[in-house]
């Protein structure tokens, strides 16, 4: 089968791989028929998250049709249409009951003091091959899926693999309550769902923070108000739009790689991707640096931190959903402890959420696929990610067809 496989930082391949098998009697063997391409994948790609085995298969969002089910799996049929939840939980133990499955005891091989375990992700988190291939294998299928209606499609159901389910997680770590004013850091894919969530909840007004045009016309268009941190500093700005005070809640959908990284072991990968495809990447993303603001080069990975707790009102909340990893050290704790803000962060515990989230679509109330730009074959998928990575005009969220 074909599979987008990780070889090296800078260096992914389309390979043929062999298809997945029943290991355990919790297994299930999913055809996928929808799988998509997220910012986190970049990371490992561009090394700013560092720990990936040659050989794994990347990708962590999938819908698909069961074709093999282990005995132990009870509550599904061959056949039946699912989503599936990019975090892997075993349903059983005490984080998993409470509801914090991001941080199951049991998925993660690496021991229970290991963090949370996904697919297509580092030593760290598994590692488990992931899920942009035409077949994946699924530990723990009677909670690792979640069954699809009818009139789900499987354009809408593969943005509530990941991404719809983090921005909602978002959201509601935020504490947002009805009328409160929320800024969210970062307009691609799961900041796009952030503000659907947060206005879900009762936010009174959303303010959306980034330098790509495509990005902030896609947040103007769910009504939330806009700042280029190009053109204006941000901060500066949300205070003359708030009167002074500043936002009640704020969202970090950025995460570590808020600018592509110019220097470092991240930007080597990144030169590395830049030639595995044959051009220039770095050369041709679009400057989003803020022209009327402290920022400088080399400080992007904290900086959305540091806008988010310096437009926060007192006593606000501060979400972090961006992905950073493990050495991130770098975060403005005296001024956030000196304006008392409540800080909530962590990786999304997508198995929570997302039947929530299927009712959401399946009721009408909400559309995820207008976030998809672009459909690509997995046989393109190379292509596809040089585009993404470089923020081609118009590429907002890459869903892949599989080749078979």
């Amino acid at each position: 089968m074909k599979a987008v496989v990780f070889h090296a930082v800078g260096d992914i391949r389309v390979d043929e791989v062999p298809e997945p098998e029943i290991q355990e009697p919790t297994d299930a063997v999913v055809r996928l028929t929808s799988s998509a391409i997220c910012g986190t994948d970049l990371h490992f790609v561009r090394g700013t998250m560092s720990g990936m085995r040659p050989g794994t298969i990347l990708g962590h969002e999938g819908v698909g049709v069961i074709e093999q089910l282990g005995e132990d799996v009870r509550n599904f049929e061959v056949g039946d249409r699912v989503v599936i939840p990019s975090t892997i939980a075993c349903g059983s133990c005490s984080y998993c009951r409470a509801g914090y499955s991001a941080q199951c005891t049991e998925a993660n091989p690496n021991g229970p003091a290991a963090g949370t375990a996904f697919y297509g992700g580092p030593e760290l988190s598994g590692p488990f091959h992931g899920l942009q291939a035409d077949k994946a294998r699924i530990p723990y299928a009677n909670v690792g899926l979640v069954k699809l209606p009818e009139e789900v499609s499987d354009e809408d159901a593969i943005l509530i693999s990941d991404i719809f389910p983090t921005g909602y997680f978002g959201a509601d770590i935020a504490e947002i309550g009805e009328g409160d004013t929320v800024a969210v850091f970062g307009c691609g894919p799961v900041g796009q769902f952030a503000i659907l969530s947060a206005k879900l909840l009762g936010a009174g007004r959303v303010l959306a923070i980034d330098g790509v045009e495509d990005r902030l016309a896609a947040a103007r268009r769910q009504g939330a108000e806009v700042i280029d941190m190009g053109r204006e500093d941000p901060v500066q700005a949300i205070r003359r739009l708030t009167g002074g005070i500043g936002v009640d809640r704020a969202i970090d959908a950025v995460g570590v790689d808020a600018e592509r990284p110019k220097q470092g072991p991240a930007a080597q990968g990144s030169e590395r991707l830049a030639e595995t495809f044959q051009q220039e990447v770095a050369a041709n993303a679009p400057e989003a640096a803020p022209r009327n603001s402290s920022w400088k080069p080399g400080d992007a990975p904290s900086q959305a931190l540091r806008w988010a707790v310096e437009a926060l009102a007192k006593a606000g909340t501060l979400s972090i959903i961006g992905v950073y990893p493990p050495t991130m050290e770098s975060f403005p704790i005296g001024l956030a402890m000196n304006k008392n803000l409540t800080i909530n962060l962590g990786n999304c515990n997508h198995r929570k959420y997302i039947p929530h989230l299927v009712e959401l679509v399946r009721t009408g109330a909400v559309v995820p696929s207008a976030v998809i730009s672009q459909v690509e074959n997995i046989e393109d998928a190379v292509d596809a990610y040089r585009s993404f990575d470089r923020r081609a005009s118009g590429w907002m969220k890459v869903e892949l067809a599989p080749a078979a």
